[in-house]
């Protein structure tokens, strides 16, 4: 049976967000390794190997806007959806402390496959799906863990990461944000421009508006946390959106 490198939900839904998550799962297929990057449960259940919580989010959230929505199905450490192909990271052999055997010896070959198999397909389809309409706007929903090994505690409990070749929804976003009480990081914790990845690829260079929202970990943990921040986030995207006159 053939590997379904994505899952889309409401692809006919009305709205002009489209709802994405590249690092939904922590899956490996089965031509991967046999299954396993010969890593242990506890490190494929932790950031490096998917975003943990941001899947129940963006679904609890594309349902709130009723808004289609694109999510991966294999885990970051297959290969990263959201790095650009010639990116020295989309295969990565050591993340946070821990190597990974299965791609530690990983060559051209190898990564030219997993592009094939996994990378390409989701694009393709993501690709597909925010052209669907002239209009599209996208928003991205990521998390990040507490604390990297080593550094120090994030104290954001919300980072909204934008590029600063197109500031339109994120600049007022990180100001409603900070208004309603949240702890919110301007490009934190990470900067968000890099070249070739999703929100580059499917927004930038098609001109259309975008913003990507990283959540911290340990504040959507469970089902009803997520449901909690999607609630949240409904509400704020629409109105920054409706402000923004995009």
């Amino acid at each position: 049976m053939t590997f379904q490198a994505y899952e889309i939900l409401g692809p006919d839904r009305p709205s002009r967000w489209l709802v994405t998550c590249d690092h939904a799962a922590n899956a490996v297929p089965q031509d991967v390794g046999g299954g396993s990057l010969g890593i242990c449960a506890a490190d494929m259940a932790r950031h490096i190997a998917y975003d943990v919580g941001a899947a129940g989010v963006t679904r609890a959230l594309a349902r709130r806007l009723d808004a289609p929505a694109i999510l991966s199905t294999f885990s970051r450490l297959v290969i990263d959806p959201n790095r650009g192909e010639d990116d020295p990271t989309l295969l990565m052999k050591l993340y946070d402390g821990t190597i990974i055997p299965a791609n530690r010896s990983a060559g051209a070959q190898e990564l030219e496959r997993r592009l094939d198999a996994f990378y390409r397909p989701y694009h393709a389809a993501y690709a597909a799906l925010a052209a669907r309409r002239a209009d599209t706007v996208i928003c991205a929903i990521h998390s990040f863990t507490p604390r990297l090994n080593g550094r120090a505690p994030r104290p954001w409990e919300v980072g909204v990461l934008y590029s600063h070749l197109d500031d339109r929804l994120a600049l007022p976003l990180i100001a409603r944000l900070r208004a309603e009480g949240f702890v919110t990081g301007d490009n934190q914790p990470y900067d968000g421009h890099l070249d070739g990845d999703a929100i580059d690829r499917h927004a930038l260079r098609h001109g259309r508006p975008n913003v990507l929202i990283e959540l911290r970990n340990d504040l959507i943990g469970d089902v009803d946390a997520q449901a909690l921040w999607a609630a949240r986030l409904a509400p704020i995207l629409e109105d920054v959106l409706a402000a923004s006159g995009l």
